[in-house]
């Protein structure tokens, strides 16, 4: 009896290799206020992506200047 594989299975390198190459952004903002006075405003943005992939994108929005910092 042989083993297949199936098609549509990916293994985890293949996941990680494509997010590596187009990379993920995750943006949140929160802000907590009671009766119209700001007690908390919490932001945060997480990128995963490879090194290549970042300069590749922060050049097209001009983040080159931050990005080499």
């Amino acid at each position: 009896m042989a083993v297949e594989k199936a098609i549509a299975s990916s293994s985890l390198v293949e996941v990680v290799d494509r997010i590596l190459d187009k990379g993920v952004v995750i943006d949140a903002w929160v802000r907590l206020s009671l009766v119209g006075i700001e007690l908390l405003a919490l932001e945060a943005r997480v990128v995963i992506a490879s090194v290549e992939t970042y300069l590749k994108y922060a050049e097209a929005i001009g983040l080159t200047a931050t990005a080499a910092a």
